[in-house]
């Protein structure tokens, strides 16, 4: 986590002792499966499911869908995690209920844990029609979407909606950022606030909020807010513990033919605000896209100009037998912040393939983002594609970062195995993997623009512990696709002979030829359409 592009061999000077047990599902903690092909294992314990039976009635909110879209009812994706600063062992997840095929869902669900996730709770959010919404209160909005929460040092909570009534940038619609506050460690919720609320002209998308860890007062909201053009950093931000928020400003604009997704906030121990975001450029042309940062010093009233981490160049993945592809985590960076203001930045990348498959890229930065160290590939298994990527930092500097793959698919088009793994590292070079969950089968997942379980995925910290929090389909069925699952701390750490083993070496600048190219641009075109369901660029490619 040192600046100026280098790895020290003891940065953060502690000796890796994860205590995370191995959620097998019947397999070994490898991964390993018998010959013969991998068999689809329904998850057992230690793992925990979450999320129970739809609280939502299948149909609701169908005036926002056009006709003939699918609702995936009882299909949970797109989870996120926090944990209770002042209450270690109250945690809330939250996920998008009943996904539709083309966007959104029929609402939010959250649940909390008093027990550190052995037992939960389950609660709707009133940020849809289907959540019992009405005017001011989540009312005119059919669908919902991409779900965040975070709690303030004193222990308040905070979930964030994109809330919409149709298909982006269509005649009629309207999009909107609302924020519900809980005091009670998620078991009753405010009515929500609304951040911004726009017409056909405009979408608000791809929301995080992050309460400032060094001040209560402080909670920031930060989204993209595209146009036919463009997509511009938006940001709001309470400075009273959430009684009121200040006016949506833009605080980046990459300019026309660009925009930013994923804008997510981390702020250090010294109070520096970051913002991290994909730029995506001449999207009317050959795409590209960048990784940037961009910081304030004053809790959000001021910003730099931005810093580029890295290229991103991935390519999405797809099952290798048929070619279907996955709605992956490609596009959308992960970063969270350690110890010593660093910073660590996960995100998709085929560069370490030359273009043949993405892996999990990371990089950190120890001097306030000014400078990135080169990107290191983090998963095992280089032969086979790794996407999703989530990342946290315990208070010792101890890097945990999750993802998905496809290790242990077999040549059965009918079925995509799929495992989700956790490796964890002291320097970001020496990694230490275990196996959480799987093979599941990933062909049952919903077909939002690709085999879908979320464009994220989350891992939080409990004291020493990194406790993962995700979705995988599950044995049930296309009845019930999906389900959220966490994995609460356990009571014996995993030993090293439960570990898989790697070193991480940063690959030399690439200089990436037409083909790789074209794959970076036909897999940004993919995540833009994805993103604004109906959007075609001027020049009229057609996305993959």
């Amino acid at each position: 986590m040192l600046g100026n592009g280098h790895f020290a061999s003891a940065v953060f000077g502690v000796v890796l002792s994860t205590a995370f047990l191995c959620a097998c599902g019947g397999n070994s903690s490898s991964g390993t499966v018998a010959p013969g092909g991998p068999s689809l294992n329904p998850p057992g314990a230690p793992l925990v499911r979450v999320s129970t039976a739809s609280p939502y009635v299948a149909g609701c909110g169908t005036a926002g869908a056009p006709r003939g879209d699918v609702s995936y009812q009882e299909a949970e994706v797109e989870p996120y995690l926090a944990v209770n600063p002042t209450n270690p062992s109250n945690l809330i997840g939250i996920w998008q209920q009943d996904r539709w095929a083309d966007a959104g869902a029929h609402g939010l669900a959250a649940a909390y844990s008093m027990d550190g996730g052995k037992t939960w709770t389950e609660k709707t959010l009133t940020m849809s029609v289907c959540a019992g919404g009405t005017s001011g209160n989540g009312g005119g909005y059919a669908r919902a979407s991409d779900p965040w929460v975070t709690f303030s040092p004193d222990g308040v909570a905070y979930v964030i909606s994109i809330s919409f009534n149709s298909l982006a940038l269509v005649p009629g619609s309207i999009s909107s950022v609302l924020v519900s506050r809980s005091t009670d460690g998620g078991a009753t919720w405010s009515n929500p606030a609304t951040l911004i609320l726009d017409g056909d002209t405009r979408f608000d998308d791809k929301e995080s909020i992050t309460a400032d860890p060094n001040n209560s007062n402080f909670v920031y909201a930060v989204w993209d807010r595209l146009s036919q053009d463009s997509g511009p950093a938006f940001f709001s931000r309470t400075t009273d513990g959430g009684v009121s928020w200040e006016a949506a400003r833009a605080i980046y604009d990459p300019g026309t033919n660009s925009q930013t997704i994923g804008n997510e906030i981390a702020v250090l121990q010294d109070g520096t605000v970051m913002d991290v975001f994909e730029e995506i450029d001449n999207f009317n042309a050959q795409a590209s896209a960048s990784l940037r940062v961009v910081s304030s010093i004053d809790h959000g009233a001021t910003w730099s100009q931005p810093v580029t981490v890295a290229a991103d160049l991935a390519i999405g993945a797809r099952d290798p037998e048929t070619g279907q592809p996955v709605r992956d985590g490609a596009g959308l960076p992960q970063m969270t912040a350690g110890p010593g203001n660093k910073l660590v930045l996960v995100w998709q990348d085929a560069r370490f393939s030359n273009g043949q498959r993405d892996g999990v890229a990371m990089s950190i930065s120890g001097d306030d983002g000014l400078s990135w160290s080169a990107p290191v590939q983090v998963n095992s298994v280089a032969s086979v594609p790794a996407f999703t990527p989530s990342v946290a930092v315990r208070a010792d500097g101890t890097i945990g970062v999750s993802y998905f793959d496809f290790r242990n698919d077999s040549a059965d088009p009918g079925t995509l195995p799929t495992d989700y793994w956790f490796t964890s590292s002291i320097d970001g070079m020496h990694w230490s993997e275990q196996h959480i969950t799987g093979p599941f089968d990933l062909d049952l997942a919903p077909d939002a623009g690709g085999l879908f379980l979320g464009d994220y995925q989350s891992i939080a910290v409990i004291g020493q512990t990194f406790v993962p929090f995700f979705v995988q389909t599950n044995d049930e069925g296309t009845a019930d696709r999906t389900d959220d699952y966490a994995l609460p701390p356990q009571l014996s750490p995993l030993t090293p002979t439960n570990r898989i083993t790697h070193v991480s070496a940063a690959v030399h600048p690439i200089s990436a030829g037409a083909g790789f190219r074209q794959k970076v641009h036909a897999n940004l075109l993919r995540v833009m359409s994805a993103e604004r369901p109906g959007w075609m660029p001027k020049r009229g490619t057609q996305p993959p």
